[in-house]
């Protein structure tokens, strides 16, 4: 009997528009034979819709669905709620899988909904979720662990109000050039980089648009490099891949918009290099309690090859071009064995 697969895609984050690239990707490297497949975009404004073509989502046509599509928290009536009219029509599912990426898609939320209904979702619980995509919080598992990262200094006021005291910490503690980022946001959405104090006060400007929690991290001059867990109990490390941006970070354009950024995998490094590296995702991982996928992010310092930990991502890219399905694929682990592999991880949990 197929497993009943609802694939949950859009959303309301600034990454709207990857996730529904990610899902195209997912529905495709689901094997029809296995997977009885249901489809529920959200869009920007929140509005949950039954999608019943994953043409309509390659063409953006989905937005004009006319089914709502509602995910039960009830134990008893677990499933899809596809509602049109006065008409309600149940349809049970066996896994959510959230192709959901940034805010209420990566943070908890939608786990904290699929906790509630009991249906297993692929994917990390609704902690290590909530935590990793909180730069800051995450910051604070990376000291615990004694792992190197970046020097940082956070601004958790809701307004501007602190803006001096944060600019007088920054240039104490960090001077220029620092990186300056939302502390929820993904797909490097709201970062900037300032090289001086008027162009501070902008990225933070900009970036409490995204979130009122704002980190500010020394610059790094040096690779930046990417690994792939996947597991549960025993998590395993893919091999190393390399970002080479074509602008002076890997900022949202130049991830999917800027065809001359490149990825490389298994870059020329060192051995145990690349092995400090994938020692380091699998810890990360556990101690913010992962479970099903994640991607874990680093520099290599330029001139050292020491390791610094940048950031972990629960929910990585599915898209073509994303590194977490290719680093898999260098393990030989092609994506419908990968896809396979995350749905059983749902029930392992």
């Amino acid at each position: 009997m197929k497993k009943r697969i609802a694939v949950i895609f859009g959303g309301q984050s600034s990454e709207h528009e990857v996730s529904c690239m990610s899902a195209v990707n997912v529905i495709g490297g689901l094997n029809r034979e296995k997977y009885e497949i249901h489809m529920i975009g959200i869009t920007k404004e929140g509005h949950w819709i039954y999608v019943e073509n994953v043409d309509k989502i390659r063409d953006d046509s989905w937005r004009d669905g006319e089914i709502t599509a509602v995910i039960s928290p009830d134990h008893e009536k677990q499933g899809i709620w596809k509602v049109s009219g006065v008409t309600v029509e149940v349809v049970p599912i066996d896994v959510a899988f959230p192709v959901l990426h940034g805010k209420y898609g990566e943070d908890g939320t939608i786990q904290g909904l699929f906790e509630m209904s009991g249906i297993p979702y692929a994917g990390c619980g609704v902690l290590a979720s909530a935590a990793s995509m909180d730069k800051i919080s995450t910051k604070i598992f990376a000291d615990r662990l004694g792992v190197r990262q970046a020097a940082y200094v956070a601004d958790i006021a809701r307004d501007l109000r602190e803006m001096d005291d944060t600019i007088a910490q920054v240039e104490e503690k960090l001077g220029y050039p620092v990186f300056v980022k939302p502390s929820n946001a993904g797909s490097s959405q709201g970062v900037s980089k300032a090289h001086n104090r008027e162009e501070l006060k902008e990225a933070l400007v900009l970036a409490k648009k995204h979130d009122h929690r704002v980190l500010i991290e020394e610059n790094i001059t040096g690779r930046e490099v990417e690994c792939a867990v996947l597991g549960g109990q025993n998590p395993q490390a893919s091999p190393v891949g390399e970002i080479l941006a074509a602008a002076e970070f890997y900022d949202f354009d130049a991830k999917y918009n800027n065809e001359e950024s490149r990825t490389v995998i298994d870059p020329d490094l060192p051995e145990e290099v690349k092995e400090e590296i994938r020692r380091n995702a699998v810890a990360i991982f556990r101690a913010v309690g992962g479970f099903g996928l994640s991607r874990v992010d680093f520099f290599v310092e330029k001139d050292t090859n020491e390791v610094i930990f940048n950031e972990i991502n629960t929910l990585p890219g599915f898209t073509n071009i994303s590194m977490y399905p290719m680093l898999w694929e260098a393990n030989g682990i092609k994506k419908e064995e990968l896809l396979d592999r995350i749905i059983e991880l749902a029930y392992e949990r």
